[in-house]
């Protein structure tokens, strides 16, 4: 099982990190993500340029890819065989916000899994409500900890 792990946060985020970490007992993980926040910007394609790929490893030493392009543009990439195999399955996140109800028409993460989704491949998207209105540090942990269950059970 090959797992792709992307977000719209960027590169350094912190719920990317908790994503990759949840799915690496399931199976092979590899990691494409923008270099940049790309939070709420619906289902971008970058057409009008090349784009730019290069290693930047998660805080954790975990290897990862970082690009110019928006969460979509990781998927394709993927898929369009960047990463030298196959991938099995899409999983982006983890986003600090809750993506309900009309949220998930802009939404970065929520867009990485539909790019998959039209290319044939199972996709989950997964958000954190942060508390007190956004204003504290996020606490990953029992997202972590769902995101597992949940990716184990799709799997």
């Amino acid at each position: 099982m090959h797992i792709l792990v992307t977000n719209d946060d960027g590169i350094h985020a912190p719920g990317l990190l908790a994503l990759a970490q949840a799915v690496k007992p399931l199976g092979k993980v590899s990691v494409l993500a923008p270099d940049r926040n790309w939070s709420a910007s619906g289902h971008v394609k970058t057409l009008d340029r090349p784009l730019r790929v290069k290693e930047m490893p998660l805080d954790d030493g975990t290897p990862a890819f970082a690009t110019d392009g928006a969460p979509s543009d990781c998927v394709a990439l993927a898929i369009c065989n960047f990463l030298g195999e196959k991938v099995d399955l899409v999983v982006s996140g983890i986003n600090p916000y809750a993506n309900l109800g009309h949220d998930v028409t802009y939404s970065g993460t929520v867009t990485a899994a539909m790019e998959a989704a039209i290319w044939g491949l199972p996709a989950i998207a997964f958000s954190l409500d942060s508390p007190k209105n956004h204003l504290v540090l996020a606490d990953f942990e029992a997202a972590l900890q769902v995101a597992r269950r949940v990716t184990r059970a799709v799997i």
